[in-house]
């Protein structure tokens, strides 16, 4: 699965891996966060697909900064999880987020440095690399919300939502607490 998993009553097992995928909305602004975690011990294949999706999304929330462009953000995903063996998921996107959930602009997890809209102070996105063990073709569900990769390979995905300010990204929705004193 990559995302959007409707439970049912599969029970997880060691060796599975979960996706959580969060929205909030406080006082009128929406987060947004992902993690993907391991249920118990998983295969090697697994556990690096953890590991350098995780990874991606810090290269790309480390090209959150003014001045680069929106393009330098995509590559930065791109660049890491090809370089790792894996495929970015092209037809799910990262996107801007503020008073909505999805909110212009699109963030796609591949692309060209040095391309699309420039980053200005504020501006704020869910940054979210969705990659996928095998190639990036995804199909959906019968249910018309659970997606899965369409070879049946393992999928990972990680998110936060991330403010472009004059210091460089900050992150907004740390996943634990030394996270959380870093973004303080």
């Amino acid at each position: 699965m990559v995302v959007h998993g409707i439970p049912g009553t599969y029970k997880l097992k060691r060796g599975d891996i979960l996706s959580i995928d969060v929205g909030v909305v406080y006082e009128g602004w929406v987060a947004d966060a992902a993690v993907t975690l391991p249920i118990g011990s998983v295969t090697p294949i697994a556990a690096r697909l953890l590991k350098v999706t995780r990874e991606a999304l810090f290269e790309a929330v480390d090209a959150c900064r003014v001045g680069n462009r929106l393009g330098d953000v995509s590559f930065a995903v791109q660049n890491h999880v090809e370089a790792h063996g894996f495929s970015v998921i092209r037809s799910l996107v990262g996107h801007g987020i503020g008073r909505e959930m999805h909110e212009d602009p699109q963030i796609p997890n591949f692309g060209s440095p040095g391309t699309g809209p420039q980053l200005e102070e504020g501006m704020v996105f869910a940054v979210e690399p969705m990659v996928n063990a095998g190639t990036h073709p995804i199909r959906m569900a019968s249910d018309n919300w659970s997606v899965y990769s369409q070879d049946g390979s393992l999928a990972a995905h990680f998110e936060h939502t991330v403010a472009i300010t004059a210091e460089g990204p900050r992150i907004l929705t740390p996943w634990h607490l030394e996270e959380a004193r870093r973004a303080a």
